[in-house]
């Protein structure tokens, strides 16, 4: 059930949810959330970073990948009216990249909680285009703990 009452397009509130700052921000809607699954969006700007001659390199996807994850962190803490922690990605395997979106074209990250326990999240990604799958991974990511 999608616990989302109503997307999130407010580039602010975005970069309130993740601890990302311009210019390294790779997500910038909230598509989706509930207890398990998060689905982010992201339009590619030419002033992007992760652009190479005219298209979203495959370093961009994993990084937009991992801020789906941050943005699941991110909103799960903002709802409950608590700071989101800093994460890092812990490991990356199986990713499988079909092909590079072009500038303007929009991705849609569905990134599903496989499981959670003790700040160390293990998820599965797959990042479409179009409707198409274009890039598809398992992602495990750790919090940062307060000393």
């Amino acid at each position: 059930m999608n616990l989302l009452k109503e997307e999130i397009r407010d580039s602010e509130l975005i970069e309130k949810l993740i601890p990302q700052k311009a210019p390294i921000v790779m997500v910038d809607k909230l598509l989706y959330y509930d207890e398990s699954k998060v689905i982010s969006g992201l339009t590619i700007s030419n002033k992007n970073m992760f652009v190479e001659k005219g298209h979203f390199t495959e370093p961009g996807l994993i990084e937009h990948m991992a801020q789906t994850v941050a943005l699941f962190t991110g909103y799960h803490f903002y709802i409950n009216n608590k700071k989101a922690p800093e994460g890092y990605i812990g490991a990356i395997k199986g990713v499988t990249i079909y092909s590079l979106p072009k500038i303007e074209e929009n991705l849609e990250t569905e990134v599903v909680i496989l499981q959670e326990i003790m700040g160390v999240t293990l998820v599965k990604g797959v990042t479409r285009c179009n409707g198409v799958e274009i890039c598809s991974a398992e992602m495990k990511t750790v919090l940062k703990t307060e000393v």
